[in-house]
């Protein structure tokens, strides 16, 4: 369910789903960049608000889903497939109508969010720039993970 909604909403992939608290290991570590505690508090502020987003968008796209006549797991066995050429999945033409008209509506959600992240963004002291850099640093920098959850829980 998760994967549809993040492949979807790519714009969250930066903000949201993508920094995790887990160590990821890249074949190409990025340079290490130099982040203040400010900075870093700031940040957590934001993702913060940026899950709170992420969250109402996946309800409200799960309602589209929904009120297209759509059993979650049905759509996103399509759209998986969709998405990977590797796999298929036999629909109907019903079903591929019921698809096209979901994937539409989900469509035009995307750019309210987008502005709401930017907005949330721009509120901030962080640049979109430097979020989107922290938030790639976040992926690989175990220390810089481990300095994000001791504020986060604080």
């Amino acid at each position: 369910m998760k994967k549809f909604f993040s492949s979807l909403l790519f714009v969250f992939a930066v903000g949201t789903a993508s920094v995790t608290a887990q160590s990821t290991t890249m074949p190409q570590q990025q340079e290490k960049i130099e982040v203040s505690d400010a900075e870093l508090t700031q940040f957590a502020e934001v993702f913060q608000k940026m899950r709170v987003m992420n969250q109402e968008v996946q309800k409200e796209m799960m309602t589209v889903v929904e009120e297209g006549d759509f059993e979650l797991q049905r759509f996103n066995e399509i759209h998986q497939a969709n998405l990977n050429p590797k796999k298929e999945v036999e629909t109907t033409k019903e079903e591929d109508k019921k698809y096209e008209a979901v994937v539409a509506e989900i469509e035009e959600i995307q750019p309210k969010y987008q502005k709401k992240m930017q907005n949330v963004i721009s509120e901030s002291d962080l640049s979109m720039e430097r979020y989107q850099q922290l938030a790639s640093a976040l992926r690989t920098d175990a220390e810089l993970q481990q300095r994000l959850q001791a504020i986060m829980k604080s």
